[in-house]
């Protein structure tokens, strides 16, 4: 592979508050790369569509009713061209020196079929938050296994790559499920081998109130356990008892932190 092409969706629905930072954090990328980038919408009536008209030809873009968020990363997927595929949502944003960075990787690794790397969190108003979470994920990073994967996921999606060609051994998101999708396919991916890990920070998960994970973390943990459970086999039993601990461990700690907030903002 001499020169990488990365073919990047974002999936949008009424996220003009939020998807003009995630568009630019993309197409200003800079390195030794070609870029196709696409925007999946689906008929978002909050002034996105003007949004993205904005760009001109910088961007490729649809607005129409579609079955939901995995529904229309899908038919991105389906679509894609080019060397190495991920999608950015609306409310995340790629840092600078990213798709550089992760060209690099999958040169000097072509048998790597995917990669993840460092996340930051933030919040509404791009400012850093829950670093603890960030420097765990990390930690948890640096020692992976399929077990260890099972166990929580620690997999940033905003950060992973992977080559357009395993669709053909592992096929696509299943949209069946609405939370741990991309944890499941993290796990397929697993299962051709290890991922790349790059230390470096790669991009910026957005946490606030209404955001999908913020407002459905309860659903997503048990959601997460039905997903480890398919993948797992008899040799993984320890794992996910570990699994539930841990979930259950977490829920905890997310509903203190809720409140928590609620009580200063009184």
């Amino acid at each position: 592979m001499s020169r990488v092409k990365f073919y990047i969706i974002t999936p949008s629905y009424n996220q003009a508050q939020f998807i003009e930072r995630t568009i630019d954090s993309i197409l200003g990328q800079q390195g030794d790369f070609d870029l196709v980038y696409r925007v999946i919408d689906g008929g978002s009536n909050d002034g996105t569509v003007d949004i993205l008209r904005r760009y001109g030809d910088r961007l490729q873009w649809v607005s129409e009713p579609d079955r939901g968020q995995v529904d229309a990363i899908n038919k991105g997927l389906r679509a894609a061209e080019g060397d190495i595929v991920a999608w950015v949502n609306s409310d995340d944003v790629l840092m600078p020196g990213a798709l550089a960075a992760v060209a690099e990787a999958f040169r000097a690794h072509p048998q790597s079929q995917w990669l993840h790397g460092r996340c930051e969190i933030i919040d509404a108003d791009d400012q850093p938050i829950r670093g603890w979470i960030s420097s765990y994920k990390h930690q948890r990073a640096l020692k992976h296994s399929f077990q260890a994967l099972l166990q929580e996921n620690y997999v940033s999606q905003m950060t992973t790559f992977w080559r357009r060609g395993v669709h053909e051994r592992v096929g696509y998101l299943d949209e069946e499920l609405k939370l741990a999708f991309d944890y499941e396919f993290w796990l397929r991916l697993a299962k051709l081998g290890p991922p790349l890990y790059l230390e470096q920070t790669l991009a910026c998960f957005r946490w606030y109130e209404t955001s999908k994970s913020g407002a459905n973390y309860r659903r997503q943990f048990d959601e997460d356990y039905r997903v480890a459970a398919r993948h797992a086999g008899p040799a993984d039993a320890g794992a996910m008892r570990m699994k539930w601990v841990k979930s259950r461990a977490i829920t905890v700690i997310y509903k203190l932190m809720g409140l928590g907030r609620r009580l200063s903002a009184r």
